[in-house]
């Protein structure tokens, strides 16, 4: 937008105001010259003067217009109206461009961190399922163990028994006790059963 000074204004509209003297006066020959009727030069200068006269008043009201409508003031008003606008409006872009780069870079760590997170549940999942699992086949082995301990125990439980009944029954044997009630068949029958006991040991 150009905005003229207040020196080439005052230069434009004087050469306006020359230039239309000049072309009244040349409509004002052009108008009065070659006919058969001639007319009063005087009267034609007299006219040529009073519309000279009207030029210059009907220029001097546009001029002093011009001047209290503060055309040149209202115009550099409008275009620093207009830069500060797209200057805001700059700054605006620019603001906005700046948070949806914040945003993206938000976005994009707060989806590393769900990857991350997800990883890491994985794997202390996994890790968990390991520990239970080892845990398990421990207790098994702990269990195995006691029941062959227990196992173990009963056989030699059932095993001194055996041996305290042997040794009860050789001491009745021996002290005669049973000699004259004992017959042959319980005899035998004693000693198979005492047999089948060691046997099962």
């Amino acid at each position: 937008m150009v905005v003229f000074s207040g020196r080439r204004s005052k230069l434009i509209l004087s050469g306006l105001l020359a230039v239309g003297v000049l072309a009244f006066a040349a409509m004002a020959l052009a108008s009065g010259g070659g006919g058969e009727h001639h007319a009063d030069s005087g009267a034609l200068m007299k006219d040529f003067a009073w519309r000279v006269l009207n030029f210059a008043v009907l220029a001097g009201i546009l001029v002093w217009a011009l001047k209290k409508a503060n055309l040149k003031g209202s115009l550099a008003d409008r275009q620093a109206l207009i830069e500060k606008s797209l200057r805001e409006a700059q700054e605006a872009r620019e603001a906005a461009e700046a948070k949806l780069a914040e945003y993206t870079g938000k976005l994009a760590k707060a989806n590393q961190e769900v990857d991350e997170l997800r990883a890491a549940m994985l794997q202390e999942a996994e890790a968990e399922k390991q520990r239970i699992v080892a845990e398990a086949k421990l207790s098994a082995a702990k269990i195995a163990e006691q029941t062959t301990q227990a196992a173990d125990q009963e056989v030699l439980k059932a095993r001194t028994e055996l041996r305290a009944e042997a040794a009860r029954l050789a001491v009745e044997l021996a002290a005669g006790k049973l000699t004259g009630a004992i017959q042959k068949a319980d005899h035998d029958r004693l000693v198979q059963d005492y047999l089948g006991k060691v046997g099962q040991l």
